[in-house]
């Protein structure tokens, strides 16, 4: 067994190592972080993606760069520690080149613009508050204030919400489709700003919820929204290149 660190006459091993990081739940994130990456790896190859040995050169000056790593004999003495190799240090490099690579084909501009085109709806998104109370009977009493006074709903939910929004007048902010409870988000989203609605029951009858619509804002390609499309891009990417592979535990 292979050991990693020792702390006086006691070695913790490789084996130890991967037993806490299953125990302390952090094996699976790891485990999937790599094996996404190496399927990554494998799709660039198989499309020809090209990584040239002066991309890999710049790429590796950088790492030395971003650690301080100045010197020819800091860098050795750096991988020395940690056991890797020169040439698993350029592996290394060069499969993250290909990732980025890969990642760039699959969330190109144009894959963002036509992905969007496509699911505009589920990227709209609206501006909402809420005030959550105890029991049914809080919550109609509370309807009805707000429908003699509307504007007294940031009042009542810093005086009476018990969420933890009750501080911000229960302003919730932006929530896009998907967000909310089904039988929530369609009345919600089919609401116009200023609507009050509810109250809407928990499923085990712990609170009640009453819902402002403060702004409805249809889907717009901005920053934002371009970032959520990568990551659905990617997602949905990688799951369809699992279904190539076996993919085994050990």
């Amino acid at each position: 067994m292979t050991a990693i660190v020792r702390i006086d006459d006691e070695s913790i091993g490789s084996g130890e190592f991967v037993r806490i990081l299953k125990l302390t739940g952090r094996f699976d994130s790891l485990i999937d972080e790599i094996v996404r990456d190496r399927l990554t790896v494998h799709a660039a190859k198989k499309q020809g993606v090209a990584v040239s040995a002066d991309e890999i050169q710049e790429r590796a000056d950088q790492f030395r760069r971003v650690l301080g790593l100045h010197r020819a004999a800091d860098m050795n003495h750096y991988l020395d520690a940690r056991g890797v190799s020169l040439d698993e240090f350029e592996a290394f490099i060069t499969d993250s080149l290909y990732q980025e690579k890969m990642m760039q084909r699959v969330c190109s501009d144009q894959a963002v613009e036509e992905y969007f085109q496509l699911n505009s709806p589920k990227f709209d998104s609206i501006e909402v508050s809420h005030i959550v109370l105890e029991t049914e009977g809080q919550a109609k009493e509370m309807m009805s204030l707000l429908a003699e006074d509307p504007d007294s709903f940031t009042e009542l939910a810093r005086e009476h919400s018990i969420a933890d929004t009750r501080d911000d007048g229960g302003f919730i902010g932006k929530v896009m489709r998907g967000s909310l409870k089904t039988e929530i988000e369609a009345k919600v989203f089919n609401a116009a700003p200023g609507d009050l609605l509810g109250p809407f029951a928990a499923p085990d009858g712990a609170f009640y919820e009453i819902f402002l619509v403060n702004a409805k804002n249809p889907a717009r390609l901005d920053e934002e929204t371009a970032a959520e499309v990568r990551r659905l891009l990617r997602e949905g990417w990688l799951a369809a290149r699992a279904q190539d592979h076996v993919i085994e535990m050990r």
